[in-house]
């Protein structure tokens, strides 16, 4: 079975994840992760994470998630959106970030934690999930790809990144239907 279909919030067993909504509680294991997805230099071109202010400031509450070990309870990976525009015509537009324990990744769970992101922005009158994505990032690409989303242009040249000129390919998922005119709510 392909990782866009697998039932995560269902498993059970070792190893099993559920998926729920982000908690304060979780930050020090949410920052960490991202920290370790940093330090691997192919995931963003922040190169220390955030406070957990600054994290939960940046995101829209309504659309964090984390991929949680059901047996331990420890945090296996998370995604959460960020809006990209202020103005009210962007309003059904955000940018995600997906990150996964390095010692969890191949198991599903980015999959299972984009699927849960998608279910919480359509129903909330999100069209449009974007983010960009280095090159070398093969994993991270083909995990969007099979996800529903579609990658729209390279952004050649677009930033330095430890002193060097970085691409980033970028990809969105739409959703497959227009939502109800002025139904958005973040």
């Amino acid at each position: 079975m392909s990782d866009q279909r697998r039932p995560a919030a269902e498993e059970t067993g070792p190893g099993a994840i559920t998926v729920r909504p982000m908690r304060a509680s979780d930050a020090d294991q949410v920052l960490a992760i991202y920290q370790a997805g940093l330090d691997t230099g192919e995931a963003s071109f922040e190169t220390t994470a955030p406070t957990w202010a600054g994290f939960d400031a940046a995101r829209l509450p309504a659309h964090r998630h984390v991929a949680v070990d059901a047996a331990t309870g420890e945090i296996a990976g998370w995604v959460a959106v960020s809006p990209v525009s202020s103005r009210r015509v962007y309003a059904g537009v955000v940018e995600h970030s997906v990150y996964v324990h390095p010692g969890r990744r191949q198991h599903g769970i980015g999959a299972a934690l984009l699927r849960a992101l998608i279910d919480s922005t359509e129903s909330a009158g999100i069209w449009t999930i974007q983010t960009a994505i280095f090159p070398e990032n093969s994993a991270s690409l083909a995990l969007h790809e099979r996800a529903g989303f579609r990658i729209v242009g390279t952004r050649e040249r677009i930033a330095r990144h430890h002193g060097r000129w970085r691409d980033v390919i970028f990809l969105e998922r739409r959703t497959p239907t227009d939502p109800p005119p002025e139904t958005s709510s973040l």
